[in-house]
């Protein structure tokens, strides 16, 4: 039995790593390992934390059992400051405190950024010659030649940013494995910089430093219906300032400025839509090395442009990556002859071709889609996006190529130009994925194969579009940062993976695009902003609005992170005082035309917004609840006058709701299975008798909808919550598991590897939905996973940042066994349930992490009390419990029954 936890090496901020943090008092976090034999009910008391810097070392002893976002304790951090930290911890187990530490953890190098605009002595640089075409920018080099004297280089930092996207190497060899950076932020006031350790790429004598830069989504052409190009500038431009110091203490800055020179790339455009076109003729393989062949001669010297008015921001959103390799999995050949390769899996990223060889001025193409339609390439849904790269070859063989500055949402690829030999195809492509590279914390597994590849459908559709922001679709003419999708997302995306970087970022960008850009008060639909008023009216909608507040708050559930909460508060108070389009009773100004429930599965194929459930009743639901988390939000940040108004505004809209919508008996006047999920779930009953005709005519609506969804953007993510809260679980599982379209199921059944953007995107006959807006990889019917996650897996807070955790698996349907890991803040949490039907036993096995604690709430509590059980509390460890459990009782109401009108006959149940 061990008796101390061992510690992880500590967390800065919510950064990635530590090195290059953005602020001079970075908070810590340190999470407790699980060791092979779990520390039984233990909890911290004290920490210490001991900080290594500039050649002393001071420890600091705290009495506190807080372990995730702890104040800094020492000296602020000044610019270019470079620490080493480390933490032990003092705790007590089973309630008798230990007089002995922890081991120290293992040290965190903590890298501080530049933190003001006076340590910048760089200008941006770019090509003298402006283009005034109207198509592309060709991507443009920039490099500067250099000799060090010395051999004891101690440090070398490269910071680093662009107008477009870079790469930057250092004698040849790239600059770190970022891709697409510096990512996209709203650039007229946030513009990401990265930091590099380049000291082990220097040489004593001739060195050079180089950066390549494309449009990426800076100037090239963004939006629907055509977009537009240039939206931020039109000059391509690096940001560069390499500080080498020695270990004499002596210091060598190389900036950005006139003393460089440049030269277009031999690639020739480079667009997020419609792809790369490299010409290998072109091609100077020594541009970025100091060879004394290196041909220079066609360089040209670089005009400074004005500093950036926007902050320079170091990020703590982790970098895109390329964070997996796919190799193909079949060649096809199409009726019309064309060769395309299955990579197996709709994904987001690149190809990479690994060798070929072809004559001077010979083409290959890639065409990319995420779909075949009858046999050939689906490229309607991709709208006006080519999607298409393009090599052109110089004569000599091109090894290990791949667009840099592009991506695409993809399945098939059409490769015209190979020639005659196929069967070499296999081995010569490889798709590489990109998405931001966040840490993955979340794992679930039940006994339905069908449900686990649902999960992992959801998994994947959050990792194509999880890059650099969250986007709707990541392969047509948008992969835009939509704020509703994301908003009704964050829950599960927070359990997949570790969000708190990037999306904590993205509001930073959502706050200022809502109070700098527009009114002060209404934010944009997507951001960054690049849908113009006169293609997208900006009118105030709910859910989608709603983020400003609702994702702060998902994300503070999971993270704990009071600063995200502060820093975002002026963002709140100016959307629901001044944003919010009110009626006289101040729920919504009934007049406004919503978006509401987004892709009710009836809308047609043209008029995605054309719902069952009235927009302004789906607003009205949304405003209640988006006020009643206002007054969480304000008793955590201790606002006591916001929190009184806005509790009294709460209960006054909710009243007016109740009045409008809900009759004595509990009925809602829209009567929809998204109209009374919302009521269900945001409290809006008067009493329990209500909230009970409400169920009950919930499951009513399900049994007359044969189980089939009918709901959109607005009612999916919780429908199956409400029918759980209101004690009809198997009515949920009936859901889950129906076949037929529109189903969680259907798209399962077509081969699906993502999540759809429509039920049903593809057509039982092989055929595309005609609708315009038809996505194969779009994750916002993916929320179905939270689902999955908290009742059938059974885990959720009760506590910001899973201090307290309620473990309340519910069985239900034909799924006898599920299992979850989740690495929260604190450690992991483990839970493992099976019912062993044949022996009549129910028994889940649960690891607490360490320093935080449990309700555990089994089904037979729920049965002996009403379907609310009060349960049992436990602390860290590894717990086991089990009971008996007749398969009667285990199998109760399943399956529910679908209500048949009396004309027709039932048909033979489609249940997964």
């Amino acid at each position: 039995m061990e008796f101390f936890p061992k510690l992880a090496a500590p967390s800065v901020e919510q950064h990635p790593t530590g090195f290059g943090v953005g602020v001079a008092t970075p908070r810590l976090s340190w999470r407790f390992l699980t060791p092979n034999t779990p520390v039984q009910e233990w909890a911290q008391i004290a920490y210490e934390v001991e900080i290594s810097r500039n050649n002393s070392n001071d420890t600091y002893h705290v009495d506190s059992a807080a372990s995730v976002l702890v104040p800094w304790p020492g000296e602020p951090l000044k610019s270019r400051d470079c620490a080493q930290v480390r933490v032990r911890a003092f705790g007590k187990s089973s309630g008798i405190a230990q007089s002995q530490p922890t081991d120290w953890s293992p040290w965190t190098q903590v890298k501080c950024a530049l933190l003001s605009r006076a340590d910048w002595s760089a200008v941006p640089i770019a090509s003298p010659v402006s283009e005034l075409q109207d198509g592309p920018l060709r991507p443009v080099r920039f490099r500067k030649d250099f000799d060090l004297d010395q051999e004891d280089v101690e440090h070398a930092w490269l910071y680093i940013t662009s107008l477009g996207v870079y790469r930057a190497f250092v004698n040849g060899h790239e600059v770190g494995d970022q891709c697409m950076a510096p990512g996209w932020t709203s650039y007229r006031h946030r513009l990401n910089y990265q930091v590099y350790d380049v000291a082990p790429l220097l040489a004593k004598g001739s060195n050079v430093i180089a950066v390549e830069v494309a449009e990426g989504w800076y100037a090239t052409r963004l939006g629907f219906r055509g977009g537009e190009r240039r939206i931020y500038g039109d000059r391509l431009a690096a940001l560069a300032q390499l500080e080498i110091y020695n270990r004499d203490n002596s210091q060598f800055i190389i900036p950005t400025d006139s003393t460089w020179g440049c030269a277009p790339s031999a690639i020739v455009r480079s667009e997020i839509y419609d792809g790369e076109v490299y010409d290998a003729r072109d091609e100077n393989v020594s541009w970025n090395t100091p060879s004394p062949e290196a041909d220079t001669t066609s360089w040209v010297p670089v005009e400074e442009l004005p500093f950036p008015s926007a902050q320079l921001v170091a990020p703590d959103a982790p970098p895109v990556r390329v964070t997996e390799e796919v190799q193909p999995v079949d060649v096809l050949r199409s009726p019309s002859g064309k060769t395309i390769l299955d990579f197996g899996q709709n994904l987001v990223g690149r190809i990479r071709i690994n060798a070929v060889t072809k004559p001077s001025g010979a083409r290959l193409v890639l065409r990319h889609a995420e779909v075949l339609e009858h046999g050939e390439l689906g490229m309607r849904p991709l709208r006006y996006a080519k999607c298409t790269d393009e090599i052109i070859f110089a004569g000599n063989e091109v090894t290990n190529w791949s667009p840099h500055y592009t991506f695409h949402g993809f399945r098939y690829v059409q490769v015209d130009g190979w020639g005659d030999e196929d069967a070499d195809l296999l081995e010569s492509l490889t798709a590489l994925v990109l998405h931001t590279d966040m840490a993955r914390t979340g794992w679930f597994e039940c006994s339905h194969p069908m449900v686990n590849k649902l999960h992992e459908n959801a998994l994947w559709s959050m990792r194509g579009n999880f890059l650099s922001i969250p986007t709707d679709c990541p392969q047509r003419d948008e992969r835009l940062g939509w704020t509703g999708d994301i908003q009704i997302f964050t829950p599960s995306a927070s359990f997949l993976y570790n969000t708190a970087g990037m999306l904590g970022d993205w509001l930073k960008d959502v706050a200022a695009e809502q109070l700098l850009d527009r009114d002060g008060c209404v934010p944009p639909f997507v951001v960054p902003n690049v849908i113009s008023e006169a293609l997208w009216p900006h009118l105030p909608q709910a859910i989608w609005d709603d983020v400003v507040v609702l994702t702060p708050w998902d994300l503070y559930s999971s993270y704990g992170d009071i600063d995200l909460l502060r820093r975002q508060y002026p963002s709140m108070l100016a959307w629901i005082d001044r944003g919010i389009r009110r009626g006289p009773d101040g729920l919504w100004d009934p007049t406004l035309w919503q978006l509401g429930d987004w892709l009710d599965p009836t809308a047609p194929p043209i008029e995605p917004g054309d719902a069952r459930t009235n927009g302004t009743l789906v607003a009205d639901t949304y405003l209640v609840h988006v006020t009643s988390t206002m007054v969480k939000i304000c008793d955590v940040l201790g606002h006591q006058a916001d929190a009184a108004r806005y509790r009294e505004d709460a209960r006054r809209l909710k009243a007016q709701f109740q009045q409008k919508y809900i009759a004595p008996s509990g009925l809602l006047v829209g009567d929809t299975q998204t109209a009374l999920s919302l009521a269900i779930m945001f409290d809006l009953q008067e009493t329990p008798e209500q909230l009970e005709v409400a169920g009950n005519r919930l499951v009513d609506l399900v049994r007359l909808a044969k189980f089939r969804v009918a709901t959109g953007f607005a009612g999916t993510p919780i429908i199956t919550h409400a029918l759980t809260k209101t004690g009809h679980h198997q009515v949920a599982y009936r859901m889950l598991l129906e076949k037929n379209r529109p189903s969680w199921m259907y798209p399962i059944t077509m081969g699906a590897t993502t999540m759809w953007e429509r039920w049903d995107s593809m057509l039982p006959d092989g055929s595309i939905n005609p609708g315009e807006m038809t996505s194969f990889n779009h994750y916002a019917l993916g929320s179905i996973v939270n689902w999955l996650h908290s009742t059938v897996a059974g885990v959720r807070p009760i506590s910001p940042g899973w201090k307290e955790i309620r473990v309340e698996p519910i069985p239900g349907g034909t799924i006898d066994s599920a299992s979850v890991v989740y690495e929260t803040p604190y450690g992991r949490l483990e839970c493992r349930w099976k019912v062993l039907v044949a022996n009549d036993r129910f028994e889940m096995e649960l690891v607490v992490p360490v320093n935080s604690t449990a309700l555990v709430v089994l089904p037979s509590d729920r049965q002996q009390c009403a379907g609310s059980g009060s349960g049992v509390r436990v602390g860290s460890g590894l717990h086991r419990f089990e009971f008996q459990w007749e398969a009667r009782d285990y199998q109760r109401g399943w399956p529910p029954q679908a209500i048949i009108p009396i004309m027709r006959k039932p048909g033979p149940d489609s249940i997964a």
